[in-house]
């Protein structure tokens, strides 16, 4: 079986990439930079060729609302036609938990945008809703202000990129859902406690501010702006044990990523 996967070079794109070779699987590695655009269309009919599934872990490189909505937009309604002449059987797209309820937040109104052209498309299709990486956490905590970090205290699941990965590939294996479903960690936490705990672990010597009114990317949240149903997938790894291995890694890891939280 042949899968493709956009934006494959990513986040969660590389982890997905990786984890679908372990089962010895035919994988596409798509993106711009191996020669893959699907806001062009450049070498999006070969890398479909033959395909059976392709998840689109792809993001806009630009985050405002304009460049967000003509990415989504441009890229979703060029990729799904080729997959329908392709004739792909089964699409999967990471979108975000909250979606519909941060519609003031422009990059939300697009990823909104895109799960309904995925939706009307007529393919069959499943969209996974991921609560915030644990990645996407700590690079905004580390790139924020010089002085004092302001974090909302609304309540947070976040999820590792790893498990968001794995659940993409057991998708990718499976029958399409026809649905969305959302993918969280086993935690849950007030943000602002998360952003104390990256700043302590790297010995960063800002104070953090707990402060309802902080936006998150231009919105106030609530207490239900960022956390899933109860019937969410669960994924296995904790934080403090994924903010440990991150450390004995690489101690610069977790600041690789400071965008929204499917920017992959």
């Amino acid at each position: 079986m042949k899968i493709v996967v956009i934006g494959a070079t990513g986040c969660i794109g590389e982890k997905l990439v990786r984890r679908l070779q372990r089962d010895d699987l035919e994988v596409v590695a798509a993106s711009p930079t191996r020669g893959v655009n699907a806001v062009t269309g450049e070498g999006l009919d070969r890398a479909l060729r033959n395909a059976a599934v392709v998840v689109d872990v792809s993001n806009s490189p630009a985050l405002d609302a304009d460049s967000a909505l003509r990415f989504f937009e441009t890229a979703g309604r060029r990729l799904l036609a080729a997959e329908k002449a392709a004739g792909v059987r089964h699409h999967i797209a990471l979108s975000i938990v909250g979606t519909d309820r941060l519609q003031a937040i422009g990059y939300f109104r697009a990823k909104k945008m895109q799960e309904d052209l995925i939706k009307a498309s007529g393919l069959p299709y499943s969209i996974v809703r991921s609560t915030q990486f644990f990645e996407f956490i700590a690079g905004v905590v580390q790139v924020g202000g010089a002085q004092d970090v302001a974090v909302s205290p609304a309540l947070a699941q976040p999820v590792s990129g790893f498990d968001v990965a794995e659940a993409l590939a057991e998708l990718a294996q499976g029958q399409p859902l026809n649905r969305t479903v959302e993918m969280a960690g086993p935690e849950r936490f007030r943000l602002c406690d998360v952003a104390l705990e990256v700043l302590t672990a790297y010995e960063d010597p800002r104070r953090l501010v707990a402060d309802p009114h902080a936006r998150y990317f231009g919105a106030e949240l609530t207490d239900q702006s960022l956390v899933p149903a109860p019937q969410a997938r669960i994924g296995a790894l904790r934080f403090e044990d994924w903010l440990r291995q991150s450390l004995q890694a690489n101690p610069a890891a977790a600041a690789s990523e400071s965008r929204p939280p499917n920017a992959f």
